[in-house]
């Protein structure tokens, strides 16, 4: 059916809805591959070995030193960390839950970024294509009432081509839907590990503290 067109005959084709959806595609795999590499920086730490090198500098008394290595770890658990340290530094307490909690707060913003972008594309694509198909039925009986003639071929030809309008609604939907329920659960992996850290730097201070005594 497709056979000869070029891609900007078959969007004409398909209608004004394929422009949407082909924009939409854009922007679902700039933010796919965006997050995935941002992803992939952020969990470039183990949290439990982060911890470990937390401690060892706080129990040196080398606050300074540990703040200066959350800073080059640079992830959200090492951020959340960094913020707990700096209120152990201020107060010289350990009860850093709620500087640590604001902290997390701010990193799942952070993490979240773009991401409801992604899961509206998944969303929506699927009823704009529908929407073309649509419009391209009715325009198919709108010619051939028109027209006066043609019979069931001319139906039959207008609506396999208006269901391209369809069929890219779910192209675009589907990895969109794949890649956002991907990004959620790492997003609700990185939560857990924020929370832990918080227990965790917690622990290592009140350590840290009782060995001055």
């Amino acid at each position: 059916m497709f056979e000869g067109k070029s891609l900007l005959e078959i969007l004409a084709i398909g209608g004004w809805t394929l422009y949407i959806l082909l924009l939409a595609s854009m922007v679902s795999i700039s933010i796919i591959v965006f997050k995935f590499i941002e992803f992939r920086k952020k969990a470039k730490v183990d949290t439990k070995s982060l911890l470990l090198k937390i401690k060892v500098r706080l129990q040196k008394q080398s606050i300074e030193s540990a703040l200066s290595f959350c800073e080059d770890s640079n992830t959200p658990v090492s951020n959340v960390i960094k913020s707990g340290i700096l209120y152990f530094q201020r107060t010289k307490s350990s009860d850093v839950k709620d500087a640590m909690n604001r902290e997390i707060s701010i990193e799942t913003v952070k993490l979240e970024k773009y991401t409801t972008i992604l899961g509206t594309i998944g969303g929506i694509s699927v009823y704009v294509g529908l929407f073309g198909t649509v419009i391209g039925i009715i325009r198919s009986f709108h010619d051939i009432s028109l027209a006066g003639s043609g019979g069931i071929s001319v139906v039959i030809g207008g609506v396999s081509e208006s269901l391209i309008a369809t069929a890219t609604g779910l192209c675009v939907a589907i990895p969109a839907v794949i890649a956002y329920n991907f990004f959620m659960k790492v997003i609700d992996n990185f939560a857990v590990e924020m929370d832990y850290s918080v227990s965790a730097l917690k622990e290592i201070i009140d350590s840290v503290l009782k060995d001055e005594k």
